[in-house]
């Protein structure tokens, strides 16, 4: 079911998405978040980047064993078999045409993607702490592709909370909630140069 999100409610609202429902995503869905990908900005119109969709039970358990969880969380976590991901995005990035710019490119079709996804109901998680022989030899990915990262998506199973960094970046669960801490706004905003008085316009 679609969820109405302006854009800026839509920013506000995405979180990291790590338990998921067992609720398949529809073929029409995961092409138009690659279509999302596909007109996002490209230094200098490059568009190095190409897309692998999984969506089979078998190479989605392959996926799913070369990727790394919540890095912060100790002893260390991953989803439950019945809370993985229906659906990953592999990110590939073309080494024969691309520019020393192409993580921009990653970012920005990255962010289309899961600001698309939230939009249909469907939560996202980007990971970069990937397996990537396992990857290339399970979707037969060729040299000259490199493989970038991996977006999963599925339902949520979960709602994490944000909430004001105090004195770590690192979030954490507690009783099953996943806790996000951000630096808040007027600690990081600058009017008409750095300064130490901040949000004086």
């Amino acid at each position: 079911m679609e969820k109405d999100y302006p854009v800026y409610e839509a920013v506000l609202n995405r979180r990291t998405i790590r338990r998921f429902k067992s609720v398949p995503i529809s073929g029409d869905i995961l092409r138009k978040l690659v279509n999302a990908a596909r007109v996002a900005p490209s230094a200098a119109n490059i568009q190095p980047l190409e897309y692998v969709v999984v969506t089979d039970f078998t190479l989605r358990q392959d996926v799913f064993e070369a990727l790394r969880w919540a890095a912060y969380i100790k002893p260390p976590w991953r989803p439950e078999e019945y809370e993985r991901p229906v659906a990953y995005i592999v990110v590939l990035v073309n080494s024969r045409i691309k520019t020393d710019e192409f993580p921009r490119d990653v970012g920005a079709s990255i962010e289309n993607m899961m600001l698309v996804a939230l939009e249909e109901g469907i939560g996202s998680c980007w990971l970069r702490a990937v397996d990537r022989k396992i990857i290339r030899k399970s979707l037969n990915i060729p040299e000259h592709m490199e493989i970038d990262s991996v977006l999963a998506l599925g339902y949520p199973r979960e709602s994490p909370v944000m909430v004001e960094m105090t004195d770590s970046i690192r979030y954490w669960r507690e009783s099953g909630v996943h806790y996000v801490p951000k630096r808040r706004l007027e600690d990081i905003i600058h009017f008409n140069g750095y300064t130490d008085s901040r949000m004086s316009a």
